[in-house]
């Protein structure tokens, strides 16, 4: 949880230096928009790559490296001094944090039971919207109380991860039968849980490929509803500091509050999504299928009170509504991984996931720099904030017409475990 809260802290530090360094360099906001891209240009591959070489080598060992180049480039923040320099930074600074979305679900997936999978990947990505609610309120406090030192917080922040990269590779293991730690009773209670996984064989003894996954149309659609995701929280993410600086007139101190509460919202609706979805899960025994409408719903719901806290009369009701998208969108947060955890066995899950990642994450190039772009052609964040509307609606209309679950969830062999 400590990585991943990292991961969004880094990532939600540039949101909210972003005026005084746009100010500093006089970026405007379509080239700061460009620079906001470069991120997911890194980002994005990188979350393939870090499935994909997870299942060869183990999570553990790939989650340690990324947290250190990750954090050794959130350092690197304040060497930038014009476009390319803080062009290249983000975009390495992507490479870094792309693995961790693929990495996180094949050791939860190696480590608890499908019973259990929402609610421990949701608790678990809850530190991510917890990494915004206090990266937001610490780097406006490391900046007041260094006179507006905007590079302050950012070597701190590196430090950090560092010492969170040691204690990462020192307490996690691969699986729960390496751990020295773990006692007999606990991985008895683990490994019984093990036959309500995505079997790991095929009926001939053979392990579908990564490329037979991908030909499932659930494994595109909940990709796409990722995406569209993503377009959400990419903009939210990088432009919702700047929004309230610029037209809400808010001034530093008030931006760590303001900034914070709808990453507060963020982290109480992934927790509350993986429960619930479990839950109710448990309840009907169509897990899967539950997983698939709470993403079309709350997309669907996220979509619609995104663009209205862009028109919001006062500052009150913006944050509010935007409270309201972002625990919405956070409801989904867990579902995509547990779907693709679900129905894909592990030793395929971190190849399938990143790739799942990777088309989600497509969204992070274009979301930024877009609406950048709108903003500073219109002059007006609502048509910024509509596109992202639109592509959640597109995301969840896709995964509700096209995303094909399959009810039954013990399979005899691995590749019927989704629709073909």
């Amino acid at each position: 949880m400590l990585s991943l809260g990292l991961n969004y802290g880094d990532r939600s530090a540039i949101a909210v230096g972003a005026p005084y360094i746009m100010k500093e360099f006089h970026f405007d906001t379509v080239t700061w928009g460009i620079i906001l891209g470069a991120f997911s240009f890194g980002y994005a591959p990188f979350c393939f790559v870090g499935g994909w070489t997870s299942d060869k080598f183990g999570p553990r060992k790939i989650m340690a490296l990324a947290c250190v180049w990750w954090s050794i480039l959130t350092a690197l923040t304040v060497v930038g001094f014009n476009f390319l320099t803080f062009f290249l930074q983000r975009l390495l600074f992507g490479f870094g944090e792309g693995p961790q979305g693929s990495v996180t679900t094949k050791t939860l997936g190696s480590w608890f039971p499908q019973r259990e999978l929402g609610s421990a990947i949701g608790i678990a990505n809850a530190s991510t919207a917890l990494g915004g609610a206090i990266a937001t309120p610490l780097v406006v406090w490391l900046m007041v109380i260094s006179h507006g030192n905007w590079r302050i917080p950012f070597i701190i922040l590196g430090l950090i991860g560092l010492l969170i990269a040691i204690g990462w590779f020192v307490v996690v293991r691969d699986k729960p039968e390496q751990h020295p730690w773990i006692t007999v009773k606990e991985l008895t209670q683990i490994q019984a849980g093990e036959l309500a996984r995505s079997p790991e064989y095929a009926v001939d003894g053979s392990v579908p490929t990564v490329r037979q996954y991908l030909k499932s149309p659930l494994v595109w659609t909940v990709a796409i509803a990722f995406f569209g995701y993503s377009w959400v929280l990419f903009t939210f993410l990088n432009w919702f500091p700047d929004y309230l600086v610029q037209a809400r007139h808010i001034n530093i101190k008030n931006l760590a509050i303001s900034g914070g509460i709808p990453w507060v919202a963020g982290a109480i609706g992934i927790i509350i999504g993986g429960l619930l979805t479990d839950w109710l899960g448990r309840k009907t025994g169509k897990t899967t299928v539950v997983r698939k409408w709470v993403v079309v719903i709350s997309l669907l719901g996220a979509g619609a009170a995104f663009v209205p806290s862009a028109l919001a009369s006062s500052l009150i009701s913006a944050v509010t509504l935007m409270a309201v998208s972002v625990f919405l969108l956070y409801l989904t947060g867990a579902q995509y991984f547990a779907i693709i955890a679900e129905v894909v066995p592990s030793s395929r899950v971190g190849g399938v996931m990143g790739f799942v990642h990777f088309i989600a994450n497509l969204a992070g190039i274009l979301a930024p720099s877009i609406t950048g772009a709108l903003v500073g052609m219109t002059h007006t964040w609502s048509i910024g904030f509509a596109i992202g509307a639109v592509m959640a609606g597109i995301g969840a209309l896709g995964l509700a017409v096209f995303g094909k679950v399959k009810t039954k969830q013990t399979h005899t062999n691995a590749s019927s475990a989704i629709s073909q």
